[in-house]
């Protein structure tokens, strides 16, 4: 399926279509364990505009622990909170899920997946790889690898509406989860979720902006403009015309050269004809 394909099929299920973002610790290894926790998950129905949120403070406070005692529950609260995630997977197992990069063990569904695992010991919802689309892939298929310069995404944020007061770089989120910088953190995620949304949608128009065009996309883009279409069908028939006309007339002219030919030679026949009969 080819990057225009995937964005109509996309088009065509925006009431099953979420985007899913979420924030963890530092991705290197300073960390307690192996693997990051993840401290929140936002997931933005794209059909309505609804959020859902899922973070560590918010089931800390319906257990009613305080933030100042949230770090010693850390594992208790993440799988509480990743088995909520998991839930509202199944619960919308027919759904497309559309996200930034989240394509490995490092940084995506599996990480999700494994961090359950680590602290359940049971398996995570799994999502057919089918069902997932990345946002980031989609724009570089379109604009280019080269379209923004490194880093990716703090570029398109600048460029496009994305330098919201709510947003956090990737190093900023440590050092709030570092903080106990909870609901700061949390809406951050959500922010980027909000975000991707919105890049989503001036995909599917074709009004990102970026640093530098990729003009095989610009003429393929003013190719599949209607007008240009038409003009271009307009030009074919008129091509056909011609060639239509031009064998017609190389036709009348062959017979008109026939003819003429065959005009000649009867009259020089006629005349050798008299010239016999003078001579008898």
């Amino acid at each position: 399926m080819n990057v225009k394909e995937t964005l109509k099929k996309l088009h065509e299920n925006e009431q099953s279509l979420f985007i899913v973002h979420y924030s963890c610790q530092n991705l290197n290894d300073n960390n307690e364990n192996y693997s990051p926790r993840i401290t929140s998950i936002a997931v933005l129905h794209v059909g309505s505009s609804t959020m859902h949120s899922f973070s560590i403070h918010l089931i800390a406070e319906i257990k009613k622990i305080s933030r100042e005692d949230i770090h010693e529950h850390y594992d208790d609260l993440e799988k509480e909170m990743l088995a909520q995630f998991f839930s509202f997977l199944s619960d919308n197992d027919g759904g497309f899920w559309l996200h930034w990069n989240m394509s490995n063990i490092n940084y995506g569904f599996e990480a999700l997946i494994h961090r359950y695992k680590v602290l359940s010991g049971e398996d995570g919802k799994r999502i057919p790889d089918s069902r997932k689309f990345n946002l980031s892939s989609l724009l570089l298929s379109i604009y280019g690898k080269n379209c923004v310069e490194h880093p990716r995404m703090a570029s398109f944020m600048k460029l496009n509406d994305g330098e919201h007061r709510d947003g956090l770089t990737g190093k900023e989120e440590v050092d709030a989860f570092a903080a106990k910088e909870y609901v700061k953190l949390h809406k951050s995620t959500m922010c980027k979720a909000y975000w991707f949304q919105h890049m989503y949608y001036q995909l599917q128009r074709n009004k990102v902006v970026v640093h530098n065009k990729n003009w095989d996309n610009k003429v393929n883009t003013f190719l599949e403009r209607p007008t240009v279409k038409a003009l271009g069908f307009v030009a074919v028939l008129f091509s056909l015309f011609q060639a239509v006309q031009y064998g017609y007339s190389s036709i009348e002219l062959e017979e008109k050269e026939n003819t003429s030919v065959q005009e000649k030679t009867n009259k020089s026949s006629n005349t050798d004809g008299d010239k016999t009969a003078a001579g008898s």
